[in-house]
């Protein structure tokens, strides 16, 4: 495996007493989506200003793109891209006249700022808003030419905090397929989020972070492996649902068992081996079995059971 485009090694950050982000370790390869995972106040926006070099570490060290960030974090500003939550604009200017001015700061030569900019418009589908002012947009449209500001000097590694907050669901839907494009186009992308929905059909990997403290990272389906041996599966059936629920009680390999509607829903223990031999002693008894299948874990289940919040705790950090 290549080296990774982003690592960092016991990466600390301390407010004079207080702790904000705790001797992290993460390592992020090239052309990876990576969700930055946890609650507001977790230490998300700290770690991202620690690897863009707008923030000293306490401790540890932070690499990306083959630079030290530590050591020399005015080089680093030159290969990423940073969107922070919130962003400043200057209202009366038109939105190329904003990318311009951005594309002078990273001193891209004025014969090839107007075609960067040009592309940076297109690809975040901006290219109608170039003469209007920005502060006419909308705050979706705003987000979005925030992303191409971000994208002006053609940065191989992007680091987005929070960049759906408070946007609406089409404006949210319209982030993540920019996303994908992004993706598409070999950049590596670190996106932070409290707000799970938004990240789960689009990364690649994630990490958990709570309370300065990284509690999991890697792709959702192995995190799930290394917390938990049960499955959640469901069973309709067409009669006899409250006997088959009883039954599935009486298993040894399941658990959390319970009745909604005509299915029945349970955590189990076994393998599919040991599945194949319940659905095979149901039907020989003659529970009339509509279907059986097992319930994929979304990301908010994995936050659940890594972190040890109870599920009225996510829906509300989900509902923000």
């Amino acid at each position: 495996m290549s080296e990774p485009v982003i690592k960092t090694e016991n990466l600390t950050k301390f407010y004079a007493d207080f702790e904000a982000v705790h001797e992290l370790n993460i390592e992020i390869q090239e052309g990876v989506l990576f969700g930055f995972i946890g609650p507001n106040g977790a230490g998300k926006t700290t770690t991202i200003r620690m690897l863009c070099g707008l923030l000293k570490p306490t401790g540890g060290r932070a690499i990306v793109e083959g630079v030290d960030v530590t050591k020399n974090p005015r080089e680093v500003k030159k290969t990423v891209g940073y969107l922070p939550d919130f962003f400043g604009t200057y209202d009366r200017m038109r939105v190329w006249e904003y990318l311009d001015f951005f594309g002078a700061a990273y001193r891209i030569p004025r014969r090839t700022r107007r075609d960067m900019i040009e592309k940076a418009l297109d690809l975040t589908g901006s290219a109608y808003m170039r003469d209007l002012f920005v502060g006419s947009l909308s705050k979706g449209m705003r987000q979005r030419v925030g992303i191409a500001k971000t994208l002006v000097h053609d940065p191989a590694v992007l680091f987005l905090d929070e960049p759906t907050s408070g946007l609406d669901p089409m404006a949210r839907i319209e982030i993540r397929e920019l996303l994908r494009k992004l993706k598409s186009l070999g950049k590596t992308v670190l996106i932070s989020s409290h707000i799970l929905p938004e990240l789960a059909n689009v990364c690649d990997e994630v990490a958990i972070i709570e309370k300065a403290r990284l509690l999991a990272c890697g792709p959702i389906e192995k995190i799930l492996e290394e917390i938990s041996q049960t499955r959640q599966v469901q069973i309709e059936f067409l009669d006899r649902a409250r006997e088959a629920e009883e039954l599935i009680k009486s298993l040894p390999e399941a658990s959390s068992v319970k009745l909604v509607m005509n299915v029945v829903q349970f955590e189990y223990q076994g393998d599919d081996a040991n599945a194949a031999q319940l659905l095979k002693r149901l039907v020989n008894e003659g529970y009339p079995v509509a279907w059986m299948r097992q319930v994929e874990a979304d990301l908010e289940d994995v936050f659940i059971r890594v972190t040890g919040h109870g599920a009225e705790a996510a829906k509300a950090e989900t509902a923000q």
